[in-house]
C-alpha cells in the first residue's frame, strides 16, 4: 500500500474526482464499466498508447476506431501487410511508431502466443515499448502498480509539488514522485485520472484550479502561479531544411509515387520523387534535379514542421503523354491514379506536396 506523508497527498480525492467527471474514450474501460465485470483489452490499451504519442485524443479517435475494424485482434494485426499498415497510419506522423507497432504485434503473436506480457519488464521487452508504453500498459490492461509519466502527468505534479527544475532534467524526480503517489489499488485508473486532471483542468494555460482534486495540496498553487510550471529549459531554433518534390501527372490521371526505404525518417511510407534533403542537410531545390527530363512548372512552396527541423519544399509539376519506365531498385516507382491517393501510405508532408500541384487531388480520391 502506498504510504501517505505530508509529501505525499492520497489519491482519494483524484479517484473520487475522476469517478464522476473521467472522459469516454473508445480505448478505456470507464469505472462503471469496470464496475459491471468489463476488463480492458490489452491490445485496445497498447494499441491506444502507441497512437497516442507526440498526437492528440481527437486527432487519434478515428485512427484507432479504423485499426480496430480492420484488424480486431493483435493476431489480425501482426498478419496484416506492411505496406496496408504504413497506409492506415499514414497522416498520424511519427512514423517509426507504425513500423514499431506491425513487429510489436508480430513478436506478441509468434512469441506470446497472441497474449501481452503483464508485467512491465515483460513488455519493455516486445519491440517498441519503452519505459512510458510499459507503464501505462501494465497499469491500465492489467492493473499493475507502474509509474505511468506522460506529458499531462508531467505538467500536474510539476504544480503539486512547484517543482522548479526545467524539463527535460526533472523527470526522473517528477517520476519518483508519481511512484510515491501511485496507490495499488485502482493503479490503472490512478494513471488516466492524471491524464484527463491534467487534460481537462490542470492544463498549460488558465488552469480551473478550483475545480481541481488536488487544489489543497497543490504547492504551485500556494507559492507562486500554476502557469509558471513545469518550468522548461530554452527551446533551440528549429533548423531550416530546404528540398523540391516532383508531381508527374499523366493525361490518364496518374501520378508517379514510390517507397521511401525501411529506415529513417519517413521510412517505409510512400512519396513522390524528392531530392535528398534529410534533418541535417538540404536536397536540390531546382528542376535539374528531377527524376526525368520534362516540361517541369514549378506550382509553390510547402512547408512542414517536423519534430527538430522545419522543411521546405520546392513544387514542380509536369504533364507526362507517356509513362515514363522507372528502374528497379530501393527507390523505384510506379503510376497510381489520382483517384486512389488517399488509400497511399502519404504522409502529410507528401499530400501537401501533391495538393500544392494538382489542388483537387483529394478531394476526387476515392479512399
Amino acid at each position: 500500500m502506498t504510504i501517505t506523508t505530508l509529501d505525499t497527498p492520497s489519491a482519494k480525492p483524484l479517484l473520487d474526482w475522476y469517478d464522476r467527471h473521467h472522459r469516454d474514450l473508445p480505448w478505456r474501460v470507464s469505472p462503471g464499466m469496470a464496475a459491471r465485470g468489463v476488463k480492458a483489452d490489452p491490445y485496445r490499451v497498447w494499441l491506444s498508447e502507441v497512437m497516442l504519442q507526440q498526437t492528440t485524443v481527437q486527432a487519434v479517435k478515428p485512427y484507432f476506431e479504423r485499426f480496430l475494424e480492420r484488424w480486431p485482434e493483435v493476431t489480425d494485426l501482426a498478419a496484416a501487410e506492411n505496406d496496408a499498415v504504413m497506409a492506415a497510419w499514414a497522416g498520424l506522423g511519427y512514423y517509426a511508431r507504425a513500423r514499431n507497432l506491425k513487429k510489436c504485434a508480430e513478436a506478441v503473436a509468434k512469441e506470446h502466443g497472441g497474449i501481452f506480457p503483464d508485467t512491465e519488464e515483460g513488455l519493455k521487452s516486445l519491440p517498441g515499448i519503452g519505459d512510458y508504453t510499459a507503464a501505462a500498459v501494465a497499469a491500465i490492461a492489467f492493473n499493475r502498480q507502474a509509474a505511468v509519466m506522460d506529458g499531462n502527468v508531467e505538467r500536474v505534479i510539476s504544480r503539486l509539488y512547484a517543482i522548479a527544475t526545467p524539463l527535460p532534467a526533472a523527470k526522473s524526480a517528477m517520476k519518483q514522485k508519481v511512484a510515491l503517489l501511485t496507490p495499488a489499488d485502482r493503479p490503472g485508473d490512478f494513471a488516466q485520472a492524471m491524464m484527463d486532471l491534467g487534460a481537462t483542468i490542470c492544463t498549460p494555460k488558465r488552469p480551473a484550479c478550483s475545480l481541481c482534486p488536488f487544489r489543497d495540496a497543490c504547492q504551485a498553487l500556494k507559492l507562486s502561479d500554476p502557469e509558471l510550471f513545469p518550468v522548461k529549459a530554452a527551446k533551440k531554433e528549429k533548423p531550416v531544411r530546404y528540398g523540391a518534390a516532383f508531381i508527374a501527372v499523366t493525361g490518364d490521371g496518374e501520378i508517379l509515387l514510390r517507397r521511401r526505404i525501411d529506415s529513417g525518417l519517413l521510412g517505409g511510407m510512400t512519396e513522390v520523387p524528392t531530392t535528398a534533403w534529410t534533418a541535417r542537410i538540404d536536397g536540390e531545390t531546382s528542376a535539374d534535379a528531377a527524376p526525368f527530363n520534362a516540361a517541369w512548372q514549378a506550382s509553390g512552396t510547402v512547408i512542414h514542421v517536423f519534430t527538430h527541423f522545419e522543411l521546405r519544399l520546392s513544387i514542380w509539376r509536369a504533364a507526362i503523354a507517356t509513362k515514363v519506365a522507372m528502374d528497379d531498385g530501393p527507390n523505384d516507382g510506379w503510376w497510381e491514379p489520382v483517384t486512389n491517393l488517399e488509400a497511399q501510405a502519404l504522409p502529410t508532408i507528401m499530400k501537401k506536396a501533391i495538393a500544392a500541384a494538382i489542388p483537387l487531388a483529394f478531394k476526387t480520391s476515392k479512399g
